[in-house]
C-alpha cells in the first residue's frame, strides 16, 4: 500500500503548471522587452544578457553540487533572475561586474535563504542594489547610439527643462537599463503574464496608479503620465513586485504592498538622492510581505467568531 499511496498534509490540488513552465512563460513574457533592448541600445544589451543567465545559472548548479544538494536549475527560475537582473543594468556594463552582481543574486540572495521560495527580497533587485552600491559610476553610465546621455527621470531630478518626447519614452527610445526603456513592450509581457494567469492585475496597476496620482499631488513636473512611462517602474511593478515568493499571498496584501511601493517610489523620486525609486521600494517593502500576511490572513474556514 505504501508504494501506491503518497500522504501529505492537505490541501491536495494539483497545478497545472509547474515551477518550469511558470518561469518558461516569465521569460517568454520578458522577450520584447530584451528585444527592444537590443534594438534601441545595440548588440552589447545581448551580451550582457547573456553573461547574467549564464553565471546566474552556473552559481545555482555549482552551490547545489558543491551542498550536495538536489539541482534546481533546470527549473529556470535562474535564468529570470540572470535576465530581469541584466534587464536593470546600463547595457555598458563591464562583464566581470555583471557576472558578479548575478553570482550575488543567486549564492547571497537566494540559496544562502535556502533556495527559490525562501529568500526574503527579489534576488535581482538586490543583486542590483549591490551594484549600484558597489560601481556607482558604471551602472548611471547611459548611452544611445554611442553618445552618452542623462535617463529622462536624471533629467527631471536636475530640473532640465528639454525632456524627450513621450512616444520615445513609450516605445524605447532613450537611455536607460537594458529592460526597462520601451514601455511598450513590457505592457506587451504583462499582457502575455494575464492570459497564461501567471501573475494578477492587483499589483501592478495599483502600484503604477498609486506613482501617477502621488506624482500628480506632489507637482512632479513631467506629469503622472511621463513619470509612469520613464524608468524602472513599468518593469518592477509587472516582473518584479509581482514575485510570487516575495510579495503578500492574499489580495488585500498585495493592493497594501502595492500602495507602499508607489508611495515609496514617488518620495524617493522627489526627495531622495536618486532619480529613482523603484528599486529600493520594492525591496523595502519585500521586508513587510511577512507582517502583512500576518495582519490580512484570512479567517479559518469554519472558524467561530469570538465574542467579548
Amino acid at each position: 500500500m505504501e508504494r501506491l499511496l503518497a500522504v501529505s498534509s492537505s490541501p491536495h490540488i494539483h497545478a497545472a503548471q509547474d515551477t518550469r513552465a511558470v518561469m518558461g512563460w516569465v521569460l517568454i513574457a520578458l522577450a520584447p522587452a530584451g528585444a527592444a533592448g537590443v534594438y534601441f541600445l545595440g548588440l552589447r544589451a545581448l551580451a550582457v544578457m547573456a553573461v547574467c543567465v549564464v553565471f546566474s545559472v552556473l552559481a545555482e548548479y555549482v552551490w547545489q553540487k558543491g551542498m550536495k544538494q538536489q539541482s534546481t536549475s533546470g527549473d529556470l527560475s535562474a535564468a529570470v533572475t540572470g535576465l530581469l537582473l541584466a534587464y536593470n543594468l546600463p547595457p555598458t556594463i563591464p562583464f566581470w561586474m555583471a557576472a558578479v552582481g548575478s553570482l550575488f543574486a543567486i549564492i547571497v540572495v537566494k540559496q544562502f535563504f535556502g533556495g527559490i521560495g525562501f529568500n526574503i527580497v527579489n534576488p535581482a533587485l538586490a543583486g542590483r542594489a549591490m551594484m549600484l552600491t558597489s560601481w556607482p559610476v558604471a551602472m548611471t553610465t547611459w548611452t544611445i547610439d554611442g553618445v552618452s546621455g542623462a535617463t529622462p527621470l536624471a533629467l527631471i531630478k536636475g530640473g532640465s527643462a528639454e525632456l524627450p518626447a513621450l512616444c520615445d519614452v513609450f516605445i524605447g527610445n532613450i537611455g536607460g537599463c537594458i529592460g526597462e526603456t520601451s514601455a511598450i513592450a513590457l505592457l506587451i509581457g504583462f499582457a502575455i503574464l494575464l492570459a497564461k494567469k501567471i501573475v494578477s492585475w492587483h499589483i501592478p496597476v495599483v502600484y503604477v496608479a498609486t506613482v501617477a496620482a502621488l506624482s500628480a499631488v506632489l507637482g512632479r513636473p513631467a506629469g503622472p503620465v511621463y513619470e509612469i512611462f520613464c524608468g524602472g517602474l513599468m518593469l518592477g511593478a509587472i516582473f518584479m513586485a509581482t514575485d510570487y515568493t516575495t510579495s503578500p499571498m492574499t489580495r488585500k496584501g498585495q493592493v497594501l504592498f502595492a500602495l507602499g511601493c508607489g508611495l515609496l517610489t514617488t518620495l524617493i523620486r522627489t526627495f531622495g538622492g536618486y532619480p529613482e525609486g523603484v528599486s529600493y521600494s520594492i525591496l523595502i517593502m519585500n521586508l513587510t510581505v511577512p507582517l502583512i500576511d500576518k495582519l490580512l490572513r484570512p479567517r479559518v474556514f469554519g472558524e467561530v467568531k469570538k465574542h467579548g
